[in-house]
């Protein structure tokens, strides 16, 4: 486990400098530089990825109406982040925007948990999106093996369930569809 490379006091121009094969973000004046994911978190990634997008963005098996995004920049007012999977319903974000950062937030945000950085997301990026009014946070952990589901509270977030393991579940906001976790963990259901 690499632990992420931080510099205090850092603003934009800093991110210019962040390599290329690492994500940097910028959390309350901090530069956050952390290697790229470890494959359980691209296999939990990708997969959740195309279970939601193909429904919710693409309307194959669901009701469409999203935008489903791996890893954009968000610029949340002073913050740069860069969460693992993000959807904004098209209702609230009609066309895609054509710049490299975006700075509507989310309607829902995923942030899939690695070792290194299982922290900042639970920490000042949680406390970010809560700021910013993300309706709906997911946090998936393929090693535990767990999703936890939160809702924007008055001031807080709400844990709407956890689910675990090999879990067939409808969750908010996409309860429309039925998510398989065995397949977020990298396995297949046998029969």
């Amino acid at each position: 486990m690499v632990a992420p490379y931080r510099k205090r006091g850092a603003g934009i121009a800093d991110l210019d400098s962040v390599p290329e094969n690492m994500v940097g973000e910028l959390l309350g004046g901090e530069l956050i530089v952390s290697p790229r994911p470890a494959f359980p978190h691209s296999v939990a990634t990708s997969t959740l990825g195309f279970a939601i997008g193909a429904p919710f963005q693409a309307g194959r098996g669901g009701p469409g109406g999203w935008w489903i995004v791996f890893g954009p920049e968000l610029h949340l007012g002073p913050d740069v982040v860069v969460p693992d999977l993000a959807g904004w319903r098209r209702e609230r974000m009609p066309t895609r925007p054509e710049s490299t950062g975006v700075t509507l937030a989310p309607d829902w945000i995923c942030e899939v948990l690695s070792p290194s950085t299982a922290s900042i997301d639970r920490g000042k990026k949680r406390a970010i999106y809560l700021r910013e009014k993300v309706r709906h946070l997911w946090l998936v952990d393929p090693l535990a093996p767990t999703l936890e589901v939160f809702e924007r509270g008055d001031g807080n977030w709400i844990l709407l369930c956890t689910h675990a393991d090999e879990a067939r579940v409808r969750t908010p906001p996409f309860e429309a569809v039925e998510l398989d976790l065995l397949e977020l963990w990298g396995e297949t259901r046998s029969g």
